[in-house]
């Protein structure tokens, strides 16, 4: 073994014997603050259509396709900004993503027509797609092995409750100053968040993975004072320190023979979540509203629903994942909720409360199995392509969210509600026998799991 292989092994070493401290906290709190606008940005269109919809006579087939650029754009993000991760590091790449979130939501605020709208929602949709997986690489690189289920999904419980707060918002906002707040109370903050995420610190082992032991050694030790420790007498820096781009950073390396499996895995688990996750929650407001004659107010209050739901089960599954398992808690979740939503297909529209109650639990339910998968891409890919698999992976979620809704819209106008429950509860059948295919990674160093 060489000295700089001695030494990065010693700064790993040394990374998971300390404890969560404040350090870690003020970093997934930064981190967690562009994750929650985020989310609010993702949501914001939906609880603004209801308006739009009657203000610019917008058709069934219009709405879908606004809600499917943003999508769009989410794919091509999830590219750039986790290419730019792996090369510039995961928090240059972050803050840049929420900036595009923060111009644009301005965009969105003063669109005047359905083109301009949907200009400012692809765009912004490239740094809504960039933002996730590059968070989620960079909280899952600071964590150590032991409880990283739990510390990551209390991170992760802030995308559900940025949707929570955007539902709640559009709620009030939309009804009592136009569809137009809701986009300015989502950019104004995100300002403020692409400051405080240029000045977090590197995560230690994206610098370990580019030969920049200096600087990872020198946050490490940061890491160490925030918990008490006094630094370790250890093999001396060498002298080289940086090195270029580590061997194999390329997407197309998910697919070689070591990783093939697991990534076709995942990526099937992202699409099939997602189509149904995303579906459920950009059509239900819109749904109350046009099928079951509820007003605005009452329709976005009860869509709102499904991420309270959410976050609840949230709470649930980070204090559980660790003993239960990330294979078993996604395999269960999609069960539950194909039973759920078949429930609703075969014969469960007939009141509106049945609707509300049904979707709602199988929104949460999905919702969960959601944030595993956040929780579990960053887990089987070794540091120098943890960014790019989590973002290809993220890719297919994007491509389902923006089939979901164009699909949603053309079968509810010729076959009616009934089959896009059946749809969807097929599609969580057909997630939970994927979701067999995972290896469990609870308890294992992230160098252990990507060997």
């Amino acid at each position: 073994m060489t000295t700089s292989q001695t030494f990065s092994a010693e700064l790993i070493a040394r990374m998971e014997n300390v404890p969560f401290t404040r350090w870690h906290a003020k970093c997934r709190i930064v981190m967690g603050s562009a994750t929650f606008f985020d989310a609010f940005s993702a949501l914001s269109l939906a609880f603004a259509l209801p308006v739009l919809t009657g203000l610019w006579h917008l058709s069934p087939r219009q709405n879908g396709v606004l809600i499917a650029a943003a999508y769009v754009g989410q794919l091509a993000g999830a590219f750039l900004f986790t290419g730019l991760a792996e090369k510039f590091g995961r928090v240059r790449s972050a803050a840049a993503a929420v900036a595009v979130i923060a111009v644009m939501s301005f965009g969105c605020a003063f669109a005047g027509s359905f083109s301009a709208l949907l200009f400012c929602r692809l765009v912004q949709g490239i740094g809504i797609g960039g933002e996730m997986p590059v968070a989620a690489a960079y909280i899952s690189e600071l964590l150590q092995a032991r409880g990283r289920g739990r510390f990551f999904l209390l991170y992760e419980i802030i995308f559900p409750v940025g949707l929570m707060a955007a539902g709640q918002a559009g709620a009030w906002l939309v009804p009592a100053w136009g569809w137009q707040a809701i986009f300015l109370v989502g950019g104004v903050p995100c300002v403020l968040v692409t400051v405080l995420l240029a000045r977090l610190p590197e995560s230690p082992r994206w610098l370990i993975s580019r030969g920049r032991l200096a600087e990872a050694d020198a946050i490490v030790r940061q890491i160490e004072a925030s918990a008490g420790y006094n630094s370790p007498a250890t093999t001396a820096i060498p002298s080289d320190t940086v090195s270029g781009p580590s061997p194999g950073t390329h997407w197309a390396e998910l697919l070689s023979e070591a990783y093939r499996g697991r990534t076709l895995v995942v990526w099937a688990l992202w699409f099939c979540a997602f189509f149904v996750a995303n579906g459920l929650n950009n059509w239900m407001p819109s749904l109350y509203n046009t099928v079951y004659r509820l007003d605005l107010r009452q329709s976005l209050r009860a869509a709102s629903l499904t991420n309270v739901a959410q976050v609840l089960l949230l709470l649930v599954c980070a204090f559980s994942v660790d003993r239960i398992g990330r294979r078993n808690w996604t395999a269960v979740c999609f069960i539950l909720s194909a039973v759920l939503l078949g429930v609703l297909g075969l014969g469960g529209l007939r009141s509106v409360s049945s609707v509300i109650i049904l979707a709602t639990l199988s929104y949460g339910i999905i919702g969960s199995a959601n944030a595993v998968l956040y929780l579990y891409t960053p887990e089987i890919y070794p540091t120098r392509m943890r960014a790019i698999g989590t973002g290809v992976a993220t890719a297919w979620l994007r491509v389902a969210s923006a089939l979901g809704p164009v699909l949603v819209g053309v079968m509810v106008g010729q076959n009616g509600i009934a089959p896009v429950f059946v749809m969807f509860a097929g599609v969580s059948i057909a997630g939970s026998l994927v979701a067999m295919g995972m290896i469990e990674t609870r308890k294992q160093r992230l160098e252990e799991i990507a060997r």
